[in-house]
C-alpha cells in the first residue's frame, strides 16, 4: 500500500505476500502472538514470523485487499511491537 495525497490506496492482489520488519520481539512466543493476530485479519492466508530475523511474512488469499496499516495495528495488538513494510 502506498499513500497518495494522504489517502490510502488499497490494492486487490492475487496471492500477495507482504514482508514486515518488526521491532520489540524477544522470543518465540512473541512471534506466535504476532502470527495469531495477523491471521485474524480477513484475507490473510498465513503469517510466519522469524524472531531472529525480525521479520514477518504475510500471505494473502487471491483478490484480498492489502492494507499495511491494518497489519501494523494487528502487530501492535499482539504486544509492545512496531511493524513497517519492507521495500
Amino acid at each position: 500500500m502506498r499513500l497518495f495525497g494522504g489517502r490510502k490506496k488499497r490494492e486487490a492482489v492475487t496471492g500477495a505476500v507482504v514482508v514486515l520488519e518488526i521491532d520489540g520481539m524477544h522470543c518465540t512466543s512473541c512471534g506466535l502472538l504476532i502470527d495469531d493476530e495477523l491471521e485474524e485479519i480477513p484475507g490473510v492466508r498465513s503469517a510466519r514470523t522469524d524472531v531472529r530475523g525480525g521479520r514477518s511474512t504475510v500471505r494473502f488469499e487471491e483478490g484480498a485487499e492489502v492494507d499495511t496499516d491494518v497489519l501494523a495495528a494487528a502487530v501492535r495488538r499482539a504486544g509492545e511491537y512496531e511493524a513497517r513494510p519492507v521495500g
